[in-house]
């Protein structure tokens, strides 16, 4: 049990550079709490105390301001900073070494009692406000951006980003990395890839006119009103 608390609080000092000491996670860190306590509840749940579980998991949301459904599974040194706003679905698996921001919803789609909330694989990185619904994988080391939409299975070692969320294929290593304001954005490069070729098709326009001495008059939706230099 101390072997496992150690693991959490060095995982915690890894992936946040704001933790000072030990002392300052055991007594200001609500995601630590939050997944202390889901860890009763998740036994309490598994064991047909159903009620208990529930409870102690309300009791874990009034304290921290996160919800997490008794039934979810959650591996070994996962962390959630600051924590404010999130959940997490009773069918939800969540691997090792995962980081997850504040805001993130891991939700279901369905009313079916199945398999209906995301299975978030080792070392992922979920950004602040994401939301992660349905029974889709999250492929391990990948990376979500903060205010994602994900629909849909993202592969190992990717990143995700926008709504609904896009897939950029980006192989990471296991380095923590924290940098979500560097995450591309694949509608803006298309965006800017666009204006880039209409910059070029205005600059051989004017080549053009200028080498036929063509002038357009201010009019110019009117064919008619083309004036040609003589």
């Amino acid at each position: 049990m101390f072997d496992t608390l150690k693991s959490e609080i060095k995982a915690i000092k890894d992936k946040d550079p704001a933790a000072r000491s030990t002392l300052e996670i055991l007594l200001c860190y609500p995601g630590f709490y939050a997944l202390l306590m889901h860890r009763v509840s998740h036994y309490l749940w598994n064991h047909s105390f159903k009620l208990l579980a529930r409870m102690n998991s309300n009791l874990a949301r009034f304290l921290t301001g996160i919800e997490i459904h008794p039934g979810a599974t959650f591996g070994k040194r996962v962390f959630i900073d600051h924590g404010m706003g999130v959940v997490v679905g009773e069918t939800a698996e969540v691997g090792d070494d995962v980081l997850i921001y504040q805001g993130v919803i891991l939700g279901g789609t369905s009313t079916q009692k199945t398999k209906r909330h995301p299975t978030v694989e080792r070392g992922v990185i979920i950004g602040a406000g994401a939301k992660v619904m349905g029974n889709i994988t999250i492929g391990e080391f990948s990376k979500i951006g903060t205010g994602a939409v994900v629909l849909k299975d993202v592969p190992p070692e990717s990143t995700c980003v926008g709504v609904p969320g896009r897939i950029v294929k980006s192989k990471r290593t296991e380095l923590i990395d924290l940098d979500h304001n560097k995450l591309p954005d694949p509608v803006a490069d298309a965006i800017n890839t666009i204006t880039e070729h209409l910059k070029e098709h205005d600059e051989q326009f004017k080549i053009l006119f200028e080498k036929h001495e063509i002038c357009l008059t201010d009019d110019n939706d009117d064919l008619d009103k083309i004036k040609i230099k003589k």
